[in-house]
């Protein structure tokens, strides 16, 4: 069964990769149990789905639409051997740390239970930023990662509760259409010609990649 192998609390510290001065992407395990809640919208509102957990840059991240960030276990270790250097849970700024789910292939609108109370919704892939980018320090790294084309997802807060670390997932719901994460981050990345196949999930796309899509479509009936 699916689980999470570890939730992860992000602290401030300083990042001399962006204007903001401050981020938390070197997210921490913690044993303890973790609230979690819909944090509201981006730059007015709570910022993390996660109660203690520090998000920097509140214009560009975190809000409902981002409330969670997830990334399985599974490709932290494909990492560690790529890149030949020991990288912790909470390293790549996942709130959750899976185990035993394939993230990637995940519908946009999917459902997830997280425990016995919290209820998570796929909303769309992590995109490396500059943070990421300067946090890594590998050389080229946001070109690798998106070149590998498995980012992780964020998640909006469906139902509220508390969490921990061995809470089990299972997925509650899938939508009647294909559009993955995997797929709306090749589309909106390295491989534009498929944005038209993003349309099939129309109602789950956040504002920024629907309007990519019209944009798209735009260009081609000109």
């Amino acid at each position: 069964m699916a689980r999470l192998d570890s939730v992860n609390i992000g602290r401030p510290h300083p990042n001399p990769h962006k204007k903001t001065g401050v981020t938390g992407i070197g997210k921490q395990p913690t044993l303890e149990p973790v609230k979690v809640r819909a944090p509201g919208p981006k730059t007015s509102g709570l910022g993390s789905g996660l109660v203690g957990d520090f998000i920097g840059d509140g214009k560009h991240h975190g809000g409902d639409g981002q409330a969670v960030y997830a990334f399985q276990r599974e490709d932290l270790d494909e990492w560690e051997r790529r890149l030949e250097r020991a990288l912790p849970n909470g390293f790549f700024g996942e709130n959750l740390t899976t185990l035993g789910l394939e993230i990637n292939d995940a519908r946009i609108g999917e459902r997830w239970r997280v425990g016995p109370q919290v209820v998570l919704q796929v909303t769309a892939p992590r995109i490396p930023c500059a943070t990421f980018r300067g946090w890594m320090g590998e050389k080229g790294w946001a070109k690798t990662f998106t070149a590998a084309g498995r980012p992780g997802a964020y998640l909006s807060v469906i139902a509220s509760g508390t969490i921990r670390s061995g809470d089990p997932i299972e997925v509650i719901h899938q939508p009647d259409h294909q559009v993955s994460i995997g797929l709306v981050f090749r589309a909106t990345t390295t491989e534009r010609d498929l944005l038209p196949l993003l349309l099939a999930a129309e109602s789950y796309l956040d504002r920024e990649t629907l309007e990519m899509v019209r944009r798209r479509e735009i260009f081609l009936i000109d």
